[in-house]
């Protein structure tokens, strides 16, 4: 159980969860990207993630300067359901369909140039 409750404790922030919910319906995304869709500073979008790689929810991927980050693959069946249900549970919350729309908007510094 202690992994179990490990999990539900690094999901249990709202940015968290938002921010799975997000790499759940858009796959990998650019940190940049994500501050963007969230309306949050990088610095604060990237510790959050930090959290959730120290719990085996999200990956990397290094691209130069920019850290790209994808969900985990499931190691367990609660996680695979987790997964699911955020690619389809929570997809027409209003806080998911908002930080969609900005996400669907944002242009990452990297883009910019």
């Amino acid at each position: 159980m202690q992994q179990e409750a490990e999990l539900f404790k690094a999901l249990s922030d709202p940015t968290r969860l938002r921010l799975v919910v997000l790499l759940a319906t858009h796959g990998e995304v650019c940190v940049c990207v994500m501050a963007e869709a969230l309306d949050e500073p990088d610095f604060k979008i990237s510790r959050h993630l930090r959290i959730l790689r120290a719990a085996g929810i999200v990956e990397t991927r290094r691209e130069g300067t920019w850290m790209h980050y994808r969900l985990a693959e499931p190691r367990t069946g609660l996680e695979a359901c987790l997964q699911a249900c955020f690619r389809d549970c929570l997809n027409d919350h209003k806080t998911v369909v908002a930080d969609a729309a900005r996400l669907g908007q944002a242009s990452c510094r990297k883009a910019r140039g």
